[in-house]
């Protein structure tokens, strides 16, 4: 057996039982705390406690893939500056479930941004040196919000509760909403692979990602279709045209993350992110497709 594939054979399950032992906690917390947090008249409980500590477990390791894949341009954010402000963005967007920081949230989000710019800065001064002051100040912010601003839209969605003139509950964010975007994205990649390898023979883009094929995108946004409306059974406030239709533009817009991720890996001429796990790569390898899928899954929701 191929090494690669006997490595994901081995992981992917390891990976997959960590993650439904997080989602099991996530679950667990807001049943238990249902209570004593509420949105208007309904009992909601503390939602994405389970989340949040995956993300804010994986962001200092995914900082410093990025730092690498950035070290080729002689770009060096400031590692923990970036991986603090990521983890301060994830902690801001689980805080807004609480209606206490609501008042607080628009100004605290803004002074998280400054303060990485500006503590990236002060670093350098007391290092006492100019040369690449605005490479060090910009890799960070750029790191602090590719990662952190991303997920930040992915707790935001979460913890989201929205209510009706009325009073009646009109979204709220569950782990099944979560986990229906990994479904989508992750699906995308089988059915564009699997679709690739049958019907392939228009490169997508050849120069930056060549194993990449239209029929295999089309291929694997049908399949992520299909994978939203199925998973719109479990989500109340989503009817299955609508969950074939944001399976289709969720697993477009993960294809877009993967590719973004390619562009930055050409340009350190890596082929991974890093090694942390085998077969897959590093993390950023594994998390570039939902965190840019990410914002537009809150969009939908919240339009819908």
């Amino acid at each position: 057996m191929e090494t690669s594939l006997k490595n994901r054979l081995t992981f992917g399950p390891l990976m997959l039982l960590g993650l439904f032992l997080l989602l099991w906690l996530d679950h667990a917390v807001q049943q238990w705390t249902l209570p004593y947090v509420h949105a208007g008249t309904h009992a909601v409980g503390i939602g994405g406690v389970g989340l949040l500590v995956l993300l804010v477990g994986i962001a200092p390791l995914a900082t410093r893939e990025l730092a690498q894949l950035f070290a080729a341009e002689k770009v060096r954010p400031y590692r923990t500056v970036s991986g603090v402000g990521s983890a301060l963005l994830i902690v801001h967007a689980f805080l807004t479930q609480f209606a206490e920081f609501r008042p607080y949230a628009t100004s605290s989000l803004a002074f998280i941004i400054v303060f990485v710019m500006l503590l990236a800065a002060l670093l350098r001064a007391l290092d006492k040196q100019t040369q690449e002051a605005i490479h060090g100040m910009a890799g960070t912010v750029l790191a602090t919000l590719y990662l952190g601003g991303l997920a930040w839209f992915l707790m935001a969605l979460r913890v989201k509760t929205a209510l009706n003139d009325d009073g009646a509950i009109k979204f709220q964010g569950k782990m099944m909403t979560v986990l229906m975007i990994l479904l989508v994205v992750k699906f995308t990649d089988i059915g564009a692979y699997f679709g690739g390898r049958a019907l392939g023979k228009h490169k997508l883009i050849f120069w930056l990602s060549p194993g990449k094929t239209w029929e295999g995108l089309i291929c694997g946004m049908i399949v992520a279709g299909f994978v939203g409306m199925i998973c719109a059974g479990y989500i109340q406030q989503l009817a299955w045209p609508m969950g074939f239709m944001f399976g289709v533009i969720i697993g477009g817009v993960g294809q877009l993350g993967d590719l973004l991720e390619s562009l930055m890996k050409r340009d350190a001429e890596v082929k991974d992110s890093g090694r942390l796990v085998p077969g897959f790569g590093g993390i950023l390898d594994i998390i570039d497709s939902p965190l840019l899928a990410a914002p537009f899954a809150y969009l939908v929701f919240s339009i819908l």
